[in-house]
């Protein structure tokens, strides 16, 4: 299923890693989402997207996934399948992540468009969990298996639509969202996947969701309407942080933090995958915690230490910034240092990036159409901030902020003016610009994790 295609007709934007502000990485007419994903590969030297937008709207649309060079700009094809867009659409491929201990790239892979007279086209319920190397080899595996003809559910398979593919630091577990095609009334939820002997129908993982979710007008106070916007917190994957809709004893649905605590030694084929009158459950073992009493919003990010949880809200100014939180802690907990604490005083709202440096000194989000970094060690210097690129209303919008593993880059995407190869001007599927990477450096001359202006 692979074609291999280089792309030459970009320019190519050289740069010193000392570079002050922010740079252009990629020029070529082919939109190009991070997507708030783990892009960088486990060297650093690449990033990994999708490219929706390209030849139409959404993910469905998107038609390839590929990677581009951190030192020259070059673009490779990583997968290209056979592809049709439109309306009906296949495969759909989107969200791509890279591996945290080895080549492997997940992402989002609907049905391939030789299987649409059987699995039909792409959509949010139609997809799963697709796997290629870095090395363009252009070979699919699959994570996950996807089962909607069975009375009961095949045991470690889903029956709708796996997505936001996340690894685990060690590698081990990996995140994901979910939508159910089989119960539509259910909301969107979250699960985790194991590599396992037991995985069914050739895929490498067995799957399991994690959240009692349910439908609305079924819901009591204190039920889980909806679980999303999650990520891991601490490198083994024993937390997953994520936002819950929650039914109040008003009756009305507030949006807070949790966490969902996995044991380490989870049987995961305890998990019922459920029949078609039966939504799926987590397997045994396996607790959740609110954190928050008041409104809290994603996508939230656990540090790697797993101590602590980022996440936005409302400060009192209306001003929405991030807050951090002790993982075991809550806005209830007796001690004060256990409940949340304004990590960013931003005179503009975030709008979203949150992003933690390796060493947890630090978190980058986006904020006034820039990225701004913010010491969060603990101390005299903590919450102080340093702008990273330029920002203002004259900047296009930031997008989609990922660090570097090793805590040296951040990338991100900007909608800018692109040429095609006769210096036309061009535009996406969607009339806009293409979304373009950029770059800018973190500071950190001492390798401490704070910007060197902090200090």
């Amino acid at each position: 299923m692979r074609r291999s295609l280089l792309l030459t007709f970009f320019t190519l934007y050289a740069f010193a890693a000392d570079t002050p502000g922010e740079w252009q990485l990629t020029f070529s007419p082919i939109a190009k989402n991070l997507d708030n994903n783990d892009n960088f590969s486990r060297d650093n030297r690449f990033l990994v997207y999708d490219t929706r937008d390209t030849f139409g709207t959404g993910i469905g649309n998107s038609t390839s996934i590929m990677k581009v060079s951190i030192t020259t700009g070059l673009e490779n094809y990583l997968y290209l399948p056979q592809s049709v867009y439109g309306a009906q659409s296949a495969p759909g491929l989107g969200a791509a992540s890279w591996g945290s201990t080895n080549d492997d790239i997940a992402f989002i892979h609907g049905p391939l468009l030789s299987e649409t007279p059987q699995l039909g086209f792409y959509t949010a319920t139609n997809r799963k969990g697709g796997v290629v190397t870095g090395d363009g080899a252009g070979d699919i595996r699959f994570l996950d298996c996807r089962d909607i003809t069975n009375e009961i559910t095949t045991p470690g398979a889903h029956r709708g639509g796996s997505h936001r593919h996340e690894y685990t630091a060690d590698g081990k577990r990996v995140g994901f969202t979910y939508d159910d095609q089989l119960l539509t009334a259910y909301g969107r939820n979250i699960g985790f996947m194991l590599p396992h002997a037991k995985a069914p129908c050739g895929a490498s993982h067995y799957v399991a969701l994690l959240i009692p979710v349910v439908p609305p007008a079924q819901s009591k106070p204190g039920d889980l309407e909806r679980a999303a916007d999650d990520s891991w917190v601490g490198a083994k994957g024993l937390m997953r942080a994520f936002i819950g809709n929650v039914k109040e004893e008003n009756g009305t649905v507030m949006s807070s933090l949790f966490v969902v605590d996995i044991p380490e030694n989870v049987d995961i084929t305890t998990a019922d995958s459920g029949t078609r009158t039966r939504y799926p459950s987590a397997p045994r073992g396996v607790a959740i915690r609110r954190l928050t009493r008041t409104p809290a919003a994603g996508i939230v990010r656990g540090s790697l230490d797993g101590t602590r949880i980022g996440y936005f809200a409302n400060d009192s100014r209306n001003i929405r910034q991030v807050f951090l939180i002790d993982s075991q802690g809550s806005d209830q907990h007796p001690d004060p240092a256990m409940r949340p604490v304004q990590a960013t005083n931003l005179d503009i709202s975030a709008s979203g990036g949150l992003r933690w440096h390796p060493s947890g000194n630090s978190i980058a989000v986006l904020s006034d159409n820039g990225v701004v970094a913010v010491c969060v060690k603990p101390g005299p210097q903590f919450g102080k901030s340093v702008w990273l690129t330029p920002h203002g209303t004259a900047m296009p919008a930031a997008e989609a902020l990922v660090w570097s593993r090793d805590g040296k880059l951040l990338a991100f995407n900007r909608r800018v003016p692109t040429y095609d190869a006769t210096g036309k001007l061009v535009k996406d599927a969607g009339n806009n610009d293409f979304k373009q990477i950029f770059l800018t450096a973190f500071p950190d001359e001492n390798g401490n994790g704070i910007a060197d202006s902090i200090e």
